[in-house]
């Protein structure tokens, strides 16, 4: 299994929160636009820390 961070951008609030608890430095906060690239590990810290639930975990698949 290959795990993946899904952004629903349509919830984030764009704060940062996930950027800064990153263990890998995968996530960036650019001009109001979150990305993730291929240093994620799926780890899911930056899923717990969002207070509006806009980061989620999920297999490669999507379920």
């Amino acid at each position: 299994m290959c795990a993946m961070l899904q952004i629903r951008r349509e919830i984030c609030g764009y704060c940062g929160a996930c950027v800064s608890v990153c263990p890998e430095g995968a996530l960036e906060l650019i001009d109001a636009y979150l990305t993730v690239d291929d240093h994620c590990i799926g780890c899911g810290i930056c899923a717990r820390i969002c207070p509006l639930g806009a980061l989620e975990v999920t297999d490669e698949t999507g379920i």
